[in-house]
């Protein structure tokens, strides 16, 4: 059987418009491409943005970074030597880009000058962490993207 070049290009179309519609079924169905918003109220997240500018700047400025680090017990975030942890209030906020679920905040009640939240909270793959705190009648900002 012969086919003529006009059959072979509505072949051709009919299979790569299959090839097309297959690849975005399949992609809505995946259960990992579900990313939720970052936010429910964005547009009153935006009015406080400014603030959050503020904090980030004071912490760049004053050099009083923190230092996320992933050990055996779980995440380690350390404070500036030079801080005194007794005075230090605030929240860490970590975020789940891929599950909304497993989002959490933390109040921060230091002990010492490190807190440590602990390896069962944190499963693998990205986190967002936000440590907003306060020392001093300053506020501070760290955000990090890591891979646990």
């Amino acid at each position: 059987m012969k086919i003529n070049w006009g059959t072979a290009i509505v072949i051709a179309f009919v299979l790569f418009i299959s090839f097309i519609l297959f690849l975005v079924v399949r992609m809505s169905m995946d259960n990992r491409s579900n990313h939720d918003l970052v936010t429910e109220e964005y547009y009153k997240a935006e009015l406080g943005y400014q603030k959050e500018i503020d904090a980030e700047n004071n912490a760049n400025e004053n050099l009083v970074k923190l230092q996320v680090k992933k050990t055996a017990e779980g995440l380690k975030v350390e404070f500036p030597e030079k801080v005194d942890f007794k005075k230090v209030k605030g929240k860490i906020s970590l975020y789940r880009p891929s599950n909304k679920h497993l989002d959490f905040d933390l109040v921060l009640n230091l002990s010492n000058a490190h807190l440590l939240i602990p390896d069962k909270r944190l499963l693998d793959g990205r986190w967002d962490i936000k440590v907003f705190w306060e020392y001093e009648g300053q506020e501070y900002l760290h955000k990090e993207s890591i891979t646990y």
